[in-house]
């Protein structure tokens, strides 16, 4: 056994065969933001044997504060997170396979991904996002670790199809959406402190340790001095469209996606465009260039400036309107750039 390992092999919930499975698991990360950076960092460390990253957005200064992977140079570069996290996690753990997916976590990618991963974790900022989760989990027997956070508060939940409540269970009990960090703010230990509980899950998880699993809703407030775990098999709803008698899954339907959406905590909207495929960023660069447009860009992205409006544009076809959280004004922007 590996002797990077060795601290973690002597600690008896996993022990050297649960190290040699954890190094056969495939654990797959929606968002490579707090949540997810320091999420993925932990598990590279404690050598899963392969890791998938997907996350839509760029690395910005006010990430710096809380999301654990991310330097001052990938802000400099503008750098997907997917692509900064996997050049950290390679230089952090040669041994873990990485891949990084810059992009939307879709429902089509997430039944995609999902056909050889033995663990997800929530990491994203939206419930548009976590239903399309928590359906694909569902349907293809996925456990998914829940996690959440906003100021000093946080919250985790561990999904097990077939034996707790999902995600759309959950969500006629309590109300897990409101507060974001757009309006609450968000401290770093907050984000620890949610990180620790989901990898700790998808540790036992890893190691197939089902009677370690915690089946307890968790939520914590660090500055009041608050933590409490309630028991959520009575949450479990027969009629459930997700995991209920009769599922029909129903947010792993794409028209039922928004296209258009304001990113959480920031004024940014997202326009996602009707038909998926990729774009010549270097064409368009020349063509934008030619129209007078400031375009700034990298392999992944460019940034495209005029008149006091930014748009950052990646080869998916979507498209950061900065500065305005209105969806008409960042409609109208992005078809006067894209035309």
């Amino acid at each position: 056994m590996n002797e990077r390992y060795s601290r973690q092999v002597l600690f008896p919930g996993i022990g050297k065969e649960g190290q040699e499975k954890i190094s056969r698991k495939h654990v797959l990360i929606i968002g490579a933001g707090a949540l997810g950076s320091g999420n993925a960092e932990i598990l590279a460390r404690a050598g899963v044997g392969k890791i998938t990253i997907v996350d839509r957005d760029y690395v910005e200064a006010s990430n710096l504060q809380r999301q654990q992977l991310y330097t001052e140079e990938d802000v400099a570069e503008k750098l997907p997170k997917a692509a900064a996290a996997e050049k950290r996690l390679k230089a952090i753990n040669s041994d873990v396979e990485i891949r990084a997916i810059i992009g939307d976590a879709t429902p089509e990618m997430l039944e995609e991904l999902v056909s050889d991963v033995n663990v997800m974790i929530d990491a994203t900022d939206n419930f548009e996002t976590r239903m399309a989760m928590n359906d694909a989990a569902q349907k293809y027997n996925v456990p998914w670790i829940y996690g959440a956070c906003v100021g000093s508060f946080g919250m985790s939940f561990s999904i097990i199809p077939g034996k707790t409540p999902c995600l759309n269970c959950l969500l006629r009990t309590i109300p897990l959406q409101g507060m974001t960090c757009d309006t609450g703010g968000i401290i770093s230990p907050t984000v620890q402190m949610v990180i620790s509980h989901q990898t700790a899950e998808a540790l036992k998880m890893l190691v197939e340790d089902w009677e370690a699993v915690r089946t307890s809703f968790v939520s914590f407030d660090l500055w009041r001095n608050q933590y409490s775990s309630m028991k959520m098999s009575k949450a479990k709803f027969a009629g459930c469209l997700s995991c209920g008698e009769e599922r029909t899954y129903p947010y792993l339907d794409r028209d039922n996606m928004t296209k258009t959406t304001v990113l959480c905590g920031r004024d940014t909207v997202q326009i996602r465009p009707a038909k998926a495929g990729e774009i010549s960023l270097e064409q368009l660069s020349a063509q934008l260039c030619s129209l007078g447009y400031k375009v700034k860009g990298n392999p992944y992205l460019l940034s495209v400036e005029m008149g006091g409006e930014r748009m950052v544009i990646f080869q998916d076809g979507r498209a950061l309107i900065h500065g305005t959280k209105d969806l008409t004004h960042a409609k109208t922007i992005y078809q006067r750039i894209m035309g």
